[in-house]
């Protein structure tokens, strides 16, 4: 298969919206790769996603316009891609956001292409053409730089919220429409309707602001005040894993290494002891406020101002204040 100089990116789309982790990769792979950033997107025969895409300046956007496909299964979205690259060639490297499609699709092309993949990577960067992919290890307690030298496409994941996503123009776009795939259909299963899960808060992975609730603070007090204290700093109140366990908290809301990666300008942990799990999730928290009654909890090595005592006594009074 032709190998082409190219560094492709898949725009994931949830209803007929771009999902916004595809900006933060598109971002990303202009500021280190020498070679064209290339977005491979799916969408209604209707729709005009790339328009919207263009703003973070691909070099090129492949285009396939496709309305049974845009509503495709892991595996039909799996057989397009690969058709794709039989027609187009072998790109240097191929991107996926870490989300659940990317972690379904991605595993599923590279095995078709018998290449490599590192999964939920925290940075990436070349040397020369050799994309260096750094992905924690052992519970996040060490960082590994994977590279796959000898296969190509260099697939990687990585997670939402690592990078940052900026806008700019690019005046040598190329839009290239994409038809006659034949990608084949999945006759074992078949997809009715797409809806909306329940939206239970606002969408944490983008808050500018997060109070988070830790095992320490699992209370019904200690949840009352903290959704006070959210309502005062216009915040969205995210959890640690045991909290998951209630009723009214899902993954959705679950911040760190099996939950979401979080940037918020300001975090307020309180109760939360500061598992690596955890914190693997706050990395690009701009400032981060920790309560906590253990003097040495792990959290405070990350926080810009920390308060050693009882959570929801600290939470009450900093809500009674505001």
């Amino acid at each position: 298969m032709v190998l082409i100089k190219e560094n492709w990116v898949f725009v994931e789309t949830d209803l007929q919206k771009i999902n916004p982790v595809t900006y933060q990769l598109i971002t990303k792979m202009k500021q280190i790769s020498h070679d064209p950033v290339v977005a491979v997107l799916i969408e209604k025969t209707d729709a005009n996603l790339e328009t919207e895409l263009a703003e973070y300046g691909p070099d090129k956007i492949l285009l396939i316009k496709d309305d049974q496909l845009v509503d495709g299964d892991d595996l039909e979205l799996t057989d397009a891609l690969n058709k794709l690259i039989q027609k187009q060639g072998t790109p240097n490297t191929f991107i996926f956001p870490a989300t659940v499609v990317g972690r379904s699709v991605a595993p599923r092309l590279q095995a078709r292409l018998r290449t490599g993949l590192t999964a939920d990577c925290l940075d990436l960067k070349f040397e020369g053409d050799l994309l260096i992919q750094t992905k924690p290890s052992y519970g996040d307690n060490i960082m590994c730089e994977i590279t796959i030298p000898n296969h190509h496409p260099q697939m990687a994941t990585a997670r939402p919220n690592v990078f940052a996503a900026e806008k700019q123009t690019n005046p040598d776009l190329k839009v290239e429409e994409i038809s006659q795939l034949d990608w084949e259909k999945d006759s074992k299963l078949e997809i009715k309707s797409q809806v909306l899960p329940p939206k239970t808060s606002d969408d944490i992975t983008q808050a500018k602001r997060i109070v988070a609730l830790g095992r320490g603070d699992k209370t019904d007090a200690g949840i009352t005040v903290a959704n006070k204290l959210a309502q005062k700093l216009h915040a969205t109140v995210g959890v640690t894993r045991p909290l998951t366990d209630l009723d009214q908290y899902t993954i959705n809301e679950q911040i760190g290494q099996s939950g979401q990666t979080v940037a918020p300008e300001l975090l307020v942990n309180l109760g939360v002891s500061g598992a690596v799990q955890y914190t693997a999730g706050i990395a690009n928290a701009k400032v981060v406020v920790s309560a906590n009654t253990d003097e040495n909890a792990q959290i405070f090595k990350y926080s810009d101002y920390y308060f050693v005592g009882n959570a929801l006594e600290f939470s009450r009074a900093l809500e009674a204040i505001l």
